[in-house]
């Protein structure tokens, strides 16, 4: 049990340093030129691995055990964990979950909102609850690329961003 004093830093420390000094603070390996906009984390942090390039974006939870309490009137002391590996170049959209056990592929897409119950293979895009395949990360690029804008890297201002986009025309815009 922490002691109160280490409870409150811990707590202020969530909100003041940023969500990839956080994450790497309660014990989940992350690699290189990561983006991670959540902090919402397992009790086990540590069984889980980011790699390199990944992108998580906000309000994304990764799980690492489950279950256990409706066993427990069968067997008292059930726990069952697994180990969540996000590999290189992965994308993983807001609010998906990613549940005990499960490894997201090189290069994988995850849809926001997904519930990821088994592994995704690399270069594969997938979605929905329970998340299944949708295509490859090439189909992916080609159904999208005469939508895309080039504007990654160009460090836009919020205001120079807002403005470019709102002066484009309406089939500049995906539509579903």
């Amino acid at each position: 049990m922490l002691n109160p004093f280490r409870r409150i830093v811990d707590f202020y420390w969530r909100f003041l340093v940023s969500p990839i000094d956080y994450t790497r603070h309660i014990g989940v390996f992350v690699g290189e030129n990561s983006f991670i906009a959540t902090r919402k984390w397992s009790s086990e942090p540590y069984l889980i691995t980011i790699g390199n390039n990944v992108q998580i974006t906000s309000g994304v939870a990764i799980h690492t055990h489950g279950g256990g309490n409706s066993v427990r009137s069968r067997i008292p002391d059930f726990d069952v964990f697994g180990k969540v590996q996000i590999e290189d170049w992965a994308y993983i959209g807001a609010y998906s979950q990613i549940m005990p056990g499960v490894t997201i592929g090189e290069g994988a897409i995850v849809a926001a909102g997904s519930v990821v119950t088994k592994s995704v293979p690399p270069r594969t895009v997938v979605g929905g609850n329970p998340a299944r395949y949708i295509c490859t990360v090439d189909e992916y690029i080609q159904k999208n690329l005469e939508f895309n804008l080039q504007i990654h890297g160009k460090n836009l201002s919020l205001k120079e961003k807002r403005k470019f986009l709102l002066t484009l025309p309406e089939e500049k815009f995906l539509k579903k």
